[in-house]
């Protein structure tokens, strides 16, 4: 029977006398563990923040109606000509309405699916902004405001005035970051704008909205929907686009096809409007792990190295124990303890150290004009990270520390003792 306080006694007497091969030893899993929490975090943080750029502005299923050629030509339908091959060129989309119909009772559907967290209504219009001689094209969106706040992170991208100044008032606009710009315009001023039609209304800037996509900022703003209804001259009932944010985002393009065929309208999931930029999110991701996992190997190496050199030193002890009765296992059982002694140590040193390495990145300065909601280098803590890491130091200081005492049970105590 394995007397395990002789055993942890004596593994702890040599990780003692031998201090500086302990500390070397421990050290190397300590920097290896931090050098991969630091990394991790830091990487990860930085493609969640790309990520969100995109796909916290991208609804999961958004409905709309496309604008787009019949499949059905008069050709096709001539009966004299039917079985025959027909090539029909230049064709033009056919006339259809922008809004949705029914869009309302859709609504009220969405929201009582147990699998929706929200559904928002919008109109969308194109307008000219007028400042002065300054006359500018872009878009005005109509939204339930409060809505938007409430299933998607739009307040993160109000730099200027709140979501709750737009829905307070009736005449307000939250003006894209890039036309304020360009006309000298701030939050107080005016802005009118004119329709298609000619019409011309003044609107109050109550916000600055800025997204981080230049190209979006220099032509996009938001008021209330019976604000753009109004302007636009539309009914209450008239909806352009209906964004749809569910609790499973997996659920996106089944659900998807699903209202598409329901209601008869052009429903595109978060995956297809992504598809690109979700392609360069997996490689990024791939990235990091790789670099992650080629991080751990390497490290463990180095332990194995270490604690390898750590037992050699000590042949002329295993020779000792030998000679004194202890068998080849107890042998074994001794190193092997060292060897998770260290990992113990050295492992939850690395966690601090990486953790204490994360929170300094965290607080550095990070400032760009695209992104002027963030303030600080994003860095992504999750727990799984650390327990990765205490689990990888603890596996790999097992391996290099059942390695070398596997042969050192086998030892012969009389070679040794002679060879001295």
């Amino acid at each position: 029977m394995t007397n395990w306080s002789v055993i942890l006694n004596i593994a702890k007497t040599h990780l003692l006398t031998k201090m500086k091969s302990t500390v070397t030893a421990s050290l190397g899993v300590t920097f290896g563990i931090g050098a991969y929490i630091t990394l991790v975090s830091f990487m990860t943080g930085l493609n969640q923040m790309l990520d969100d750029l995109i796909l916290n502005q991208t609804p999961h299923i958004h409905l709309y109606n496309e604008i787009e050629p019949s499949e059905d030509q008069p050709v096709s339908l001539y009966k004299d000509l039917e079985g025959a091959f027909n090539v029909v060129h230049s064709v033009k989309p056919k006339q259809s309405q922008r809004k949705i119909h029914n869009a309302i009772p859709i609504l009220n559907y969405l929201k009582k699916d147990q699998g929706v967290r929200g559904a928002t209504p919008q109109m969308r219009t194109q307008i000219f902004y007028l400042s002065g001689s300054i006359e500018l094209g872009g878009n005005l969106t109509g939204v339930d405001i409060m809505e938007e706040v409430r299933i998607s992170n739009f307040r993160d991208y109000i730099v200027s005035g709140s979501p709750e100044a737009l829905r307070n008032l009736e005449n307000g606009i939250l003006l894209g970051a890039g036309l304020a710009k360009k006309m000298s315009l701030d939050i107080g001023d005016r802005v009118q704008v004119s329709t298609v039609d000619g019409g011309i209304f003044p609107l109050k800037i109550v916000g600055i909205y800025q997204s981080g996509i230049a190209d979006i900022d220099n032509i996009q703003s938001y008021a209330n929907l019976k604000t753009v209804q109004r302007i636009s001259g539309e009914a209450q009932n008239y909806i352009t686009d209906i964004n749809v944010k569910l609790h499973d985002i997996s659920h996106a393009p089944s659900m998807a096809q699903k209202l598409g065929n329901q209601f008869g309208i052009k429903a595109t999931d978060i995956n297809t409007a992504n598809a690109q930029f979700e392609t360069g999110s997996n490689i990024r991701n791939l990235i990091t792990y790789a670099v992650s996992i080629t991080l751990l190997i390497v490290a463990g190496f180095g332990i194995y190295n270490i604690l390898n050199m750590l037992i050699y030193e000590k042949m002329n002890d295993i020779a000792i124990l030998k000679a004194t009765g202890f068998s080849g296992r107890d042998v074994q059982l001794i190193f092997m303890s060292q060897a998770i002694i260290i990992g113990l140590v050295g492992g939850f040193l690395g966690l601090l150290i990486g953790f204490g390495l994360s929170v300094f990145i965290d607080q550095l300065p990070f400032n760009t004009e695209a992104l002027p909601t963030i303030t600080t280098y994003p860095v992504n803590m999750q727990f799984r990270y650390y327990m990765i890491g205490i689990l990888f130091a603890l596996l790999s200081t097992f391996v290099a520390g059942y390695l070398p005492s596997n042969k050192a049970k086998k030892i012969d105590p009389v070679r040794i003792i002679r060879g001295n």
